[in-house]
């Protein structure tokens, strides 16, 4: 076998601009075939990313209404609310793939929050318990968490993150001043930021109304104090911090089920639903690559193509070579020697093309996703792939010349001069 290697690289390097030729259509499409996949792997990618954030693994648990979210402002059934139970959230915690969970209230709007003349238009206010920063991921920028005796003592103190602390107070620290939510007065004693920061990449107009949330700031004040501002007990939703992103959709599920335990009214329209990132991402990235799969299609068009010029090419290499196979014959070469010679010719021009392919491939991506501004990730699999592919090419294009090599007749070959 590695004679037959080494003679088939003596053939194609003695007959070098015949075997680029003969190679280009193969280069052209496993290159046309990877760059393609990796643009489909980045922007599913991306996908994943602009959804999930970078690293965040954090699932939204929130009631619902029938199908409508459950909105405390404007819903006239707060009685049939469910109430969540301390020993709810540890059973959450407690599951394997879960490495925290929280219950907070949250209302959409902030409109009632003021510093001096200065107003919140737009924008959350939460009432948080002791996970919630460490469940969505949050740190403090500047001051302190809410502690014990916050809770219970009912302190009016409040948490901003650095969007509503820099709406309210501009270039100010907002740490120590005094902010009004609903006329009822509440310390700043905390700014908070993203443990790690992530800005969806936008695109186009549908990226826009996709992935962007508009939000004027976040304002955090402890659970305890909800009823003061709000008066009176909401229902709450729940953050759960996975494990990993993988385990998202089942941790979702999981503690939707666990709710839901609380809601004992058998007619009760409301349910408490996880948002399934994951599988609105899969949605998304089949919509993107459903697309990129008929543009493969026609990229293996010129791998037939290439096929086809193998075959040609190798019917010459045989009709040159009649003597050589009839003096092989003649001196006792079998059938079997014949063929697996010129197969593994064959096998070798078209891999050397798949790896000059892979190489051009990776190269044609990253000018593609610079010229169009479109992410793309190189895929291993793709490319260990398309080099077997293109060695399973020549296997098949060239067996017939293989086969009418091995099947000359040595009298009539030698006879060929």
């Amino acid at each position: 076998m590695l004679e037959n290697i080494r003679l088939s690289f003596q053939g194609i390097w003695s007959h070098k601009m015949r075997s680029f030729l003969t190679m280009l259509g193969i280069i052209i499409g496993i290159a046309s075939i990877i760059s393609i996949v990796s643009t489909i792997k980045g922007t599913s990618e991306q996908i994943k990313e602009n959804l999930i954030g970078a690293g965040n693994n954090t699932i939204t648990v929130s009631l619902y209404d029938g199908d409508s979210a459950y909105d405390a402002e404007y819903s006239g059934s707060q009685s049939q609310a469910p109430i969540l139970t301390t020993q709810q959230k540890e059973e959450i915690r407690e599951m394997e793939q879960v490495e925290n969970a929280s219950f907070y209230y949250s209302r959409t709007y902030a409109e009632s929050i003021y510093y001096g003349e200065a107003g919140l238009d737009g924008g959350q206010v939460y009432g948080i318990d002791e996970n919630y920063l460490d469940t969505c991921g949050y740190q403090m920028k500047e001051g302190r968490a809410f502690v014990d005796k916050d809770y219970e003592e009912y302190r009016k103190v409040a948490i901003l993150d650095e969007s509503a602390g820099e709406t309210l107070f501009k270039k100010a620290s907002p740490v120590g001043k005094t902010i009004e939510i609903k006329g009822e007065p509440f310390v700043v004693v905390g700014v908070i930021t993203q443990t790690e920061t992530f800005v969806p990449t936008i695109n186009t107009i549908d990226d826009y109304y996709t992935y962007f949330q508009q939000s004027t700031g976040k304002v955090l004040i402890p659970s305890a104090d909800w009823p003061i501002v709000y008066k009176y007990d909401e229902p709450q939703n729940a953050a759960v911090k996975a494990s990993s992103t993988e385990a998202m959709s089942t941790v979702g599920k999981q503690t939707a089920d666990i709710l839901n335990e609380a809601i004992t009214d058998s007619d009760s329209k409301m349910k408490y639903k996880a948002e399934d990132i994951l599988e609105k991402a899969k949605n998304l990235q089949e919509l993107s690559e459903s697309t990129s799969r008929q543009l493969i299609w026609i990229a293996s068009i010129s791998l037939l193509v290439g096929g086809i010029g193998v075959m040609n090419i190798m019917l010459v290499s045989v009709t040159e070579r009649t003597s050589e196979i009839g003096l092989k014959k003649a001196i006792g070469a079998r059938k079997k020697s014949i063929l697996i010679q010129f197969l593994t010719e064959a096998a070798v021009l078209t891999s050397i093309g798949g790896i000059l392919g892979v190489v051009s491939g990776i190269v044609l991506s990253q000018i593609v996703s610079r010229v169009s501004e479109t992410p793309t990730a190189i895929s291993i699999p793709a490319i260990v792939a398309a080099v077997l592919f293109s060695m399973g090419i020549g296997i098949v294009f060239g067996l017939l010349p293989s086969i009418k090599a091995a099947n000359l007749n040595p009298i009539d070959a030698l006879r060929s001069e």
